[in-house]
């Protein structure tokens, strides 16, 4: 079985390879379930590491849903990830109803060849995993990101197994999201090759910082926080005055 380490940083990444790890997903931002690392970060990791590095293409926190803009940054990004050898690319897209978005995911898979392509946790959101398996086999993506539809992959472990099943080696499900060293052996034994975790240990002491910097409002996952230009405007015109 393989291991992969989501790693949000540099630090995370040298980590996973000096403890073995099979293969790096680099992203940063993990509170938000990730967006895509900085150019820098790419780069340096891949100057360092020998381990294949897969690197998330998610332009910012929020749904799947993206506009033309989020979508050209993406493929930039992807470019990027091949020009600098990167081994894989994690990403997808979603409609409006959060069904796959068969045509802008099929671009993606083939801008993004000959790297591998995971598509992300955003399967998590499709209504029916079956139909959206189906949908991403015939696109030919390598393997799926998934908890099975669960608050964590040890509680969707039922539907994993019944995706594995389907899957039937056309593409990879990889397990993710709660992945630990106590319950690594159920999806071990349950017959899938790989697993996803990011291996983070959370210091019993949390170090407080003199002033906060996270704005838990910002945190909402269904949809794209975004400067309002109504706002900007009224305050142009009170500056201004």
């Amino acid at each position: 079985m393989q291991l992969e380490i989501c790693a949000s940083n540099y630090q995370s990444a040298i980590n996973a390879q000096h403890a073995g790890a099979h293969r790096v997903e680099l992203c940063s931002e993990l509170a938000v379930g990730g967006i895509t690392p900085s150019y820098g970060l790419i780069k340096q990791v891949m100057e360092t590491l020998s381990i294949p590095v897969f690197v998330l293409i998610r332009p910012r926190s929020g749904n799947f849903t993206y506009s033309e803009q989020d979508f050209e940054i993406m493929k930039q990004d992807i470019q990027i990830c091949k020009e600098l050898g990167c081994h894989g690319v994690v990403s997808g897209v979603l409609n409006l109803d959060n069904t796959i978005d068969s045509e802008r995911t099929k671009e993606l898979v083939a801008l993004a060849k000959p790297m591998a392509f995971t598509f992300h946790r955003a399967f998590d959101w499709t209504p029916n995993p079956f139909e959206a398996l189906d949908t991403l086999i015939d696109l030919k993506v390598d393997r799926i990101l998934t908890s099975g539809q669960s608050n964590s992959a040890e509680k969707g472990i039922l539907i994993l197994n019944q995706l594995q099943k389907m899957a039937n080696d056309k593409l990879i499900i990889l397990p993710g999201s709660g992945i630990n060293r106590n319950n690594i052996l159920i999806f071990k034994g349950a017959g899938f090759t790989e697993a996803h975790c990011s291996a983070v240990l959370l210091p019993q002491v949390q170090a407080t910082a003199p002033i906060p910097m996270n704005t838990p409002k910002f945190l909402n996952d269904g949809q794209e926080m975004a400067s309002s230009p109504e706002m900007i405007t009224s305050m142009l015109q009170l500056i201004h005055d």
